[in-house]
């Protein structure tokens, strides 16, 4: 079947219209249908937001079953969940979860039915966004449905909550759906009457166009032939016209241009040829200046690592040195003023450690050392430090820990030594220690808890030895 021109511009100009003004009546239906969606989910987080913060979750630690529904607690928080749900009608339920170790189970439900749920019953429905809402403020993405009906719910924990109690809110699904068919209505008017501008715009706009096209694609044939020479002879006196001037006049620059274009085809190629001899010599010598550039910066790498690692730790037993300790020491000062929150450190001291130097020889002593280092780091916790602070002297921080917790690591690592002798190859050796412990608190600098933690240190090796000794305290444990 043969169609008109006019015919086919029509059609062309009509679905083109109707696609355009389609396209954008779909991008605000979907526009129109997410606002709403999201209007509703910020809706529903701000209700839970605000009634969460009025409950208090420790008020509700003793709602454990149906017989608590009787307490006042109980009473006082239904009447306060059906007041506001009572005060929005979108509202259809208001409740209050507890999160446990078998699950999740209701506190309070303002359900007025006989469906409503009491204190501990579970809740066994797939909610994923309820789990979030133990945490966070969110609102749910899609429709659930459970036993209650199909709902859109929000989700907020509690005030004073420790990620296991939240209050959720529920609208019901067919007021949500009522809203999305207000707009597809609203939709469906606006397509239609897209539908009639594209019909009438498409009608007025392809009786424009004449049959001058057909000069215009016979010549434009030509010219794909390589015929640049040659005119148009249309005088429409519109814009077809202008279209054949100004195609007359591109066909004459485009027969200069083609006799240039072959010129310049010739250059390009000699030039193209030379500039790839260059390309490749200057490739081969970046190749190489990056090849240099690469070693030197491993190598530099490489050395500024072990000069960090020298600077940092003792060369004997691999723990920090006395320079990196000050450091965290300086840290866990400024940490202290900030939040308030104590911390310790343990001065030990190998007892009579000349004694061994003396009897068994230096390189014992020192094997002695690296012994006692490896087993102060396998008997403490991942976040304490600990570092040679000179000679036989070992310093631990125990960040975040008070005196009594310091006292009681203090301890535990006296009598380690004291009841298992340190293997070191050839034959076990029995040493002790002598411990001093000092408190951290706000306002304390480090030379002041270094010099109790020293005193503390003296008093226990002046004692006897093999003891710990808290600095300022009525605390020695032998």
């Amino acid at each position: 079947m043969r169609l008109t021109i006019q015919r086919k511009l029509f059609y062309s100009h009509f679905l083109a219209v109707v696609l355009v003004s389609g396209s954008i009546g779909t991008f605000f239906y979907h526009s129109a249908v997410s606002n709403l969606f999201s209007s509703l989910q910020v809706r529903l987080k701000n209700s839970a937001a605000i009634i969460s913060r009025v409950i208090d979750a420790e008020d509700l630690a003793g709602i454990r079953s149906p017989e608590d529904t009787q307490t006042a607690v109980y009473q006082k928080y239904l009447k306060l969940l059906r007041d506001f749900e009572d005060a929005n009608k979108d509202i259809a339920f208001i409740y209050v979860m507890r999160k446990q170790e078998d699950g999740i189970v209701f506190v309070i439900d303002s359900d007025r039915t006989e469906a409503q749920a009491l204190p501990g019953r579970s809740y066994t429905a797939k909610a994923p966004h309820m789990i979030t809402g133990f945490t966070t403020l969110i609102a749910d993405d899609k429709i659930t449905c459970d036993e209650w009906g199909c709902f859109l719910s929000g989700y907020a924990p509690l005030k004073n909550s420790r990620d296991d109690y939240l209050l959720g809110i529920d609208m019901r699904a067919d007021e949500v759906n009522r809203k999305f068919r207000d707009i597809r209505i609203a939709g469906v008017i606006s397509l239609l009457f897209s539908f009639i501008l594209a019909y009438l715009f498409s009608f007025w706009l392809a009786r424009r166009i004449t049959l001058p096209i057909r000069l215009l694609v016979k010549r434009t044939s030509e010219i794909a032939d390589g015929v640049f020479v040659g005119q148009v002879d249309i005088n429409t006196r519109d814009e077809i016209g202008d279209l054949a001037k100004a195609f007359n006049g591109m066909s004459i620059r485009l027969d200069e241009s083609h006799s240039r274009n072959q010129q310049a085809m010739a250059d390009l190629k000699e030039a193209r040829d030379s500039l790839e001899s260059r390309v490749k010599d200057r490739t081969a010598r970046i190749v190489e200046v990056n090849e240099r550039l690469v070693k030197e910066i491993e190598e530099r790498k490489r050395a500024e690592s072990a000069l960090e690692k020298a600077a940092t730790t003792d060369y004997l037993t691999g723990l920090l040195n006395r320079r990196a300790m000050t450091g965290f020491l300086d840290h866990e000062v400024q940490r202290i003023r900030r939040s308030g929150v104590e911390s310790s450190i343990i001065l030990i001291d190998i007892d009579n450690f000349k004694y061994i130097n003396d009897n068994y020889g230096h390189e014992t002593g020192d094997r002695v050392l690296v012994a006692a280092a490896h087993n102060l780091k396998a008997a403490l916790r991942s976040q304490d430090v600990i570092a040679r602070w000179g000679g036989e002297e070992l310093l631990i921080l125990l960040p975040e820990t008070a005196l009594a917790g310091a006292v009681g690591v203090a301890e535990k690592i006296r009598t380690g030594f004291a009841d298992r002798p340190l293997d070191i190859g050839d034959q076990p050796i029995n040493i002790t220690v002598s411990i001093g412990v000092c408190v951290m608190t706000a306002g304390m600098s480090i030379d002041e808890c270094f010099r109790r933690a020293d005193k503390a240190l003296y008093r226990a090796k002046s004692e006897g030895r093999n003891r710990t000794v808290a600095a300022d305290e009525e605390i020695e444990l032998i």
